[in-house]
């Protein structure tokens, strides 16, 4: 086999063979196996992470609206966004004087906190 290199190199041929670039296409084809499996752990984490965090992130607005108010019923998102938290992500879905729900969906995953009293949990309003 090294013969046959130093021969190549003597002769001055450029370029690859054939099976030098079936090798480099089998190991990117091992690499892309190995990389896209623990992407796609990572993105779901990530979105799951996010969701929780934009519910967790509205509580305090909301529990603001309401000592201003005295009651969750007349509460919006855009109404939150304008007077106390302009990066508030969450979504208000329903809303009574006593109780509310507050819902953020990242990709697949879907959290909410259905009262001051409640706990994020993973599901839609």
């Amino acid at each position: 086999m090294a013969e046959l290199l130093r021969k190549r190199m003597a002769r001055e041929e450029k370029g690859f063979t054939l099976i030098e670039l079936l090798v480099v296409i089998v190991i990117l084809g091992v690499l892309l196996a190995i990389a896209v499996p623990s992407y796609m752990g990572f993105r779901d984490r990530a979105q799951k992470a996010a969701a929780q965090s934009n519910v967790r992130a509205a509580v305090p607005a909301v529990e603001a609206w309401y000592q201003d108010h005295n009651s969750y019923a007349t509460i919006t998102s855009a109404s939150i966004r304008a007077s106390y938290d302009a990066g508030f992500k969450a979504s208000i879905v329903r809303r009574t004087a006593t109780s509310y729900c507050i819902q953020d969906t990242q990709g697949t995953y879907s959290y909410h906190k259905g009262g001051p009293n409640a706990t994020i949990t993973n599901a839609a309003c």
